[in-house]
């Protein structure tokens, strides 16, 4: 299993690449690596037909509902402490003290945050990574890259993407970092069954249809879904 050093030193080093080419603004929709994307998105087509998305149905098949949902909530709840980090970055107090108050509130009267105890507090959930604080401090999004088994993502966003909250929980699991990361990947996998349907009948070109749904969600995401109109973006 990688150590947290290393997948440090690689989040690092994709930062400051995506920093190195930098201009201001956004560069939605550039995608000048296409043939290499390509190649990885038909080789994790190709995984996700032989072994996640089989393991992935299994999972859906004999987990109850009420079962899948504490397992979505205790993964949501460990992504809730990044998330106020994130907040707090990008000056966002209020959001940030939310979200660790959620943490704390389901890691203990949630237990272990299979229930979301906070929401009905009225402590909102956000979705916030560091790509999104990088963009916030004007790091230009870069090209749009195709991760191995991740999936989309850009430049600057290829540490956040790989950096799971499971991952990142590694040296207090030990050695149980790996049978959570496999089961965060599975049940990932089963939530998008639904989506799955809505892109055998939309696209007819599944990796541009993909592209440009992430590329445009993943900007409504960085502008806390108020994106600018694109021309006052550039200007």
């Amino acid at each position: 299993m990688p150590s947290r050093f290393a997948r440090l030193i690689a989040a690092l080093i994709l930062a400051a690449l995506a920093t190195g080419c930098a201009t201001r603004g956004e560069t939605t929709g550039r995608d000048p690596w296409e043939g290499m994307n390509r190649a990885t998105y038909a080789f994790n087509d190709v995984l996700d037909k032989a072994v996640l998305k089989p393991v992935a149905k299994g999972y859906d098949w004999v987990l109850p509902a009420f079962a899948k949902e504490g397992v979505n909530n205790f993964f949501a709840n460990l992504d809730d402490i990044p998330t106020g980090l994130n907040n707090m970055l990008q000056g966002k107090v209020v959001e940030g003290a939310s979200d660790l108050g959620r943490f704390v509130v389901n890691s203990t009267v949630g237990v272990f945050g299979l229930w979301d105890i906070a929401s009905p507090l009225g402590l909102e959930k956000h979705e916030e990574d560091f790509g999104q604080t990088l963009a916030v401090w004007g790091v230009n999004s870069g090209p749009y890259l195709v991760l191995p088994l991740f999936g989309p993502s850009n430049l600057r966003d290829g540490p956040a993407r790989v950096v799971t909250p499971s991952w990142a929980y590694g040296d207090w699991l030990g050695d149980g970092t790996w049978g959570l990361f496999v089961l965060d990947v599975v049940r990932s996998r089963a939530n998008l069954f639904q989506a799955e349907g809505v892109l055998q009948e939309a696209a007819l070109d599944k990796y541009s249809f993909i592209r440009d749904a992430w590329t445009q969600r993943r900007r409504s995401q960085v502008y806390d879904g108020s994106p600018p109109r694109k021309k006052d973006d550039e200007d």
